[in-house]
């Protein structure tokens, strides 16, 4: 049994807030990264974890130290730490011959690996190394998605969900104008995916809707897809499961005497319309047992 595994009872009010975070609920927590360095990381891979990391603040944790693990041959390490730091998220990176400046992208399920997919990094573009001004930290993004592999291709196709997943941030009610501040463009062609960061500029435009201009903030990704670990049809409809209790509640028609009532499907309005109904139904056939004594009676007059 693992380590993690072992709490049954908390023994402090600190160690049971702990695992009531932890708990499922019906409206999950903010899905949270975790951004791994390998044992053979080289700079590049490093740089791409720290820009990474500067988008997804706060909802990310960063390891430092490098971790000698392979994604592909061994899971055990990625769900240690996936339970550790409470994240469903994780990217991965690391640096060897046959696979150089390597990323692995992938989420989890109840603690164990759902899906993950490797990139491979042929251009990169620093955060620092583009002299602009940045947004704040935990400014939601605007992402959007070019190129017909997208929807075209089943390996894409899930690169796509997944990369959804992954920068997509807090969900929102409402958004003002004056919060959308930065896009990620992602495009797929010719076998490669564009990973593009650009600053929002509101300019004046004479009228009560500003002009929009794209200012390149970085970093700038040029990537390629790798090796795939993708999840079976049953466990990913498993994982897109919607409890009950969130799925809103269908609307049920009934019919009774010359009145159409359309009422919400639950116990009390099933059990006030049964007794509606039932009264109308006794109403009838005292109706017509009223009128067949009459005629009975009229028939023993004229008799």
């Amino acid at each position: 049994m693992d380590a993690l595994d072992k709490v049954l009872k908390p023994k402090t009010k600190r160690a049971k807030r702990f695992l009531e975070k932890r708990e499922p609920k019906l409206s999950e927590n903010i899905k949270n990264a975790m951004l791994i360095k390998g044992g053979n990381a080289n700079a590049t891979v490093t740089q791409v974890l720290r820009d990474v990391y500067a988008l997804k603040k706060p909802y990310g944790v960063l390891y430092k130290k490098k971790n000698i693990t392979r994604p592909f041959e061994d899971q055990t390490s990625l769900e240690f730490f996936s339970k550790k730091s409470d994240c469903s998220l994780f990217m991965f990176g690391s640096h060897n011959k046959k696979r150089p400046n390597n990323l692995v992208i992938g989420r989890m399920y109840d603690y164990h690996v759902l899906d993950m997919i490797e990139l491979g990094i042929e251009k990169f573009v620093s955060l620092k190394d583009i002299k602009t001004s940045k947004c704040p930290e935990g400014t939601k993004p605007m992402l959007i998605f070019a190129g017909d592999d997208f929807d075209v291709t089943e390996d894409y196709r899930r690169l796509k969900n997944l990369l959804i997943d992954f920068f997509r941030g807090p969900t929102v009610s409402n958004v003002r104008l004056a919060g959308l501040e930065y896009v990620l463009h992602f495009t797929a062609l010719n076998g490669k995916v564009y990973f593009r960061s650009y600053k929002l500029l509101l300019k004046k435009s004479g009228c009560r809707t500003p002009r929009i201009e794209l200012e390149e903030m970085g970093p700038s990704l040029d990537l390629v897809m790798r090796r795939t670990h993708l999840a079976s049809d049953d466990l990913y409809k498993l994982s897109m499961k919607v409890p009950k209790a969130l799925k809103p509640k269908e609307e049920k028609e009934y019919f009774s005497g010359y009145f159409r009532h359309h009422v919400r499907k639950d116990s009390y309005a099933e059990a006030r319309l049964k007794q509606t109904t039932d009264q109308e139904d006794e109403g009838v056939e005292e109706a017509a047992c009223r009128e067949r004594d009459r005629r009975a009676g009229e028939k023993v007059e004229e008799n």
